[in-house]
């Protein structure tokens, strides 16, 4: 069906759940239900507004005697610390990580003009890790082989580094579910909130 961004109790993300746990965390009481005003719902006036709803852009569940619309956004009753997370290691988040950009000349492809490039090849030992891999071009990586820069008289113009946590970017960036257009004025407020630093 759908999922629910989940919030602390500040209203900052630290999660995306499924509709039945986002349900589930309503009913048992660990989180309320908010909606496109920040109003938020425990369970029951939850469930009455549902009873009075036409229609909701997340549909309803339905039971014999209950018919509840699926929240698209919860709040956590009592978090409000923001969770230490990591950028999972992807190649969607690696591209993201150095923009699309083949970190050798510096040039920005589309995703299909770029390659993953081993620092440290394979065969030598290198890893698969943040700290061994960047995006280059098709042309520079096919240049480098399986040598090292140096070897292959190559000058990386970044150095490959594990991103930070950014809060809500880093969230959506984790997950392959599309933002849903309630979530915006959160992921917003995350923006505009952040502090500043080096991302």
């Amino acid at each position: 069906m759908s999922h629910a961004l989940v919030l602390n109790r500040n209203f900052y993300a630290v999660h995306i759940a499924d509709w039945r746990k986002a349900l589930s965390m309503v009913y048992q009481g660990h989180a309320e239900v908010v909606d496109e005003d920040l109003v938020t719902y425990d369970f029951a006036s939850w469930a009455e507004l549902s009873a009075v709803m036409s229609e909701h852009p997340a549909g309803f569940v339905h039971s014999p005697s209950l018919r509840i619309a699926v929240p698209e956004i919860i709040r956590l009753t009592r978090y409000d610390r923001m969770p230490q997370r990591e950028v999972v290691f992807t190649r969607r988040n690696l591209y993201e990580h150095y923009r699309h950009r083949c970190c050798y000349c510096g040039g920005r492809f589309r995703t299909s003009e770029l390659n993953l490039d081993h620092v440290v090849p394979r065969s030598r030992g290198g890893d698969s890790s943040w700290d061994n891999v960047v995006t280059a071009c098709i042309p520079c990586n096919t240049k480098k082989g399986n040598r090292l820069p140096k070897e292959a008289g190559m000058n990386l113009l970044v150095s490959p580094t594990k991103p930070n946590w950014g809060g809500m970017r880093s969230l959506v960036l984790s997950s392959p579910i599309p933002i849903r257009a309630s979530w915006q004025k959160l992921i917003d407020r995350a923006y505009w909130d952040a502090e500043i630093g080096e991302n």
